[in-house]
């Protein structure tokens, strides 16, 4: 069952328009309990900001999962604000005023991060960053069919995110 309050009209912090819509929805993750999910979007500016809290209280955690195929990309992950995703020789997503809170799988996940490395390759006016961008590009899409195996870690100091999988590696922070 999920619930949603919303509240349209408020000021944008970025535009400053009565464009921005407050949400709260309250979901339920299985394996990982009841999570309500904050967000603000603009309809002006397109600025958005997602957080999530988990209802139960959770340790501080480390899940750290080696994804070796394309059944994989359905495992269920949940990632606060305040998590750092680490995918080794791809890209380190840490905690900041940008960083933002989803439930989501290892695919979106990968296509989040396909996103951030696009937006770089593109930006980039160096010919050698370009070409790694590239290759970066191919290896993750070969993960996303499950072609070749990539490991990502997501650790939370609020226990507010997870990866819900009997294949991930759980340790305390």
């Amino acid at each position: 069952m999920t619930n949603v309050d919303e509240i349209g009209g408020e000021n944008c912090p970025i535009c400053r328009k009565k464009t921005l819509t407050l949400r709260e929805e309250e979901s339920e993750v299985p394996y990982f309990g009841k999570v309500f999910v904050f967000s603000m979007t603009c309809s002006s500016c397109k600025y958005h900001k997602a957080d999530l809290e988990a209802a139960e209280k959770h340790d501080a955690s480390r899940f750290t999962l080696e994804v070796s195929s394309e059944d994989d990309m359905s495992i269920r992950v949940v990632k606060s604000s305040q998590a750092t995703v680490k995918i080794p020789h791809v890209i380190t997503i840490t905690p900041g005023p940008a960083s933002i809170g989803f439930v989501s799988n290892i695919q979106g996940l990968l296509e989040r991060v396909k996103g951030v490395v696009e937006t770089a390759r593109d930006g980039e006016d160096d010919p050698a960053a370009k070409k790694k961008a590239k290759n970066l590009l191919k290896k993750l899409q070969k993960v996303i069919w499950g072609q070749e195996k990539i490991k990502i870690t997501i650790e939370d100091p609020t226990g507010n995110s997870a990866i819900i999988s009997d294949k991930a590696v759980v340790k305390k922070l």
